[in-house]
């Protein structure tokens, strides 16, 4: 599966969605995913470069996160905003990673991120918790490149 096309159907795109919907229901933290082909360096630091490409540094809280993926590559990363790591330990992102990486190495390419983005939404609402003045201040729509 190279494509980025072909990595997941339209109703598991609109599932992913919702899934980012709900997790931000409990959280004023603002999650995206990004799908591409590959990359040439590593999956973190590329999702560093579509994190600022996608200008989700422009949060309030500077609470954004990012689940990228590139699909050829078979690769993927959680990158998480300032804000979100100045208050939590470095290996905040192993549990939602993990959950991750069990369902892709299966194939279960949207169970991964649903997973995934449903998980991180638990952990960003111990440190970020839905206020009643949160707006939606990023996309739910999952970007490609």
């Amino acid at each position: 599966m190279s494509k980025v096309e072909d990595f997941l159907s339209k109703s598991d795109e609109e599932e992913i969605i919702e899934a980012i919907r709900v997790a931000e229901e409990n959280t004023s933290g603002e999650i995206r995913v990004h799908l591409e082909k590959e990359t040439s360096i590593a999956p973190i630091d590329r999702a560093v470069e579509v994190f600022n490409m996608l200008k989700m540094e422009n949060t309030k809280d500077s609470n954004g996160v990012i689940i990228y993926v590139a699909v050829k590559s078979k690769q993927f990363a959680i990158y998480g905003d300032k804000g979100i790591n100045e208050k939590v330990t470095d290996d905040f992102w192993n549990s939602t990673k993990d959950i991750m990486l069990n369902h892709f190495k299966n194939g279960n390419n949207k169970q991964a991120l649903v997973e995934g983005i449903i998980n991180a939404g638990e952990q960003l609402k111990h440190h970020f918790p839905y206020q009643d003045d949160d707006i939606n201040e990023l996309s739910n729509e999952i970007s490609k490149g």
